[in-house]
């Protein structure tokens, strides 16, 4: 009788993730993943020789960044803090850098704006 190995979800997404970003269709990547996959994770990068860089994201999962040795220098520099704590200014920039919709992020900045200047006030 054959055994089936199954390649749990998160791993499939992280290989297109990898595929995109061997591609060119990706420059940098934000991979968010439960703990449990951290050390499979870590594995498959360096294995390809991928740079990254992990950021624990709440109790159970880790974010991890991953890509090209440039956008990685930046990201070390903007995430400095939980994701939710990013300034809009920061929030913008990393959407950029991960090539997210632009006019998507320009109507969430501009959201994220006004929602902090209604707090301050």
């Amino acid at each position: 009788m054959k055994t089936k190995s199954t390649i749990p979800a998160e791993m499939k997404v992280l290989m297109n993730h990898i595929y995109e970003l061997h591609k060119g269709v990706r420059q940098m990547v934000l991979f968010t993943c439960n703990k449990k996959y951290s050390e499979q994770t870590v594995s498959r990068l360096e294995s390809q020789g991928i740079p990254y860089l992990l950021q624990p994201a709440g109790q159970q999962n880790l974010n991890v960044y991953f890509g090209r040795k440039e956008c990685l220098e930046a990201i070390r520099l903007i995430i400095t803090r939980p994701l939710y704590e990013l300034t809009p200014e920061e929030d913008f920039i990393l959407g950029a850098m991960l090539g997210y919709d632009i006019c998507a992020q320009c109507e969430r900045f501009c959201q994220r704006k006004q929602k902090t200047a209604k707090m301050k006030n």
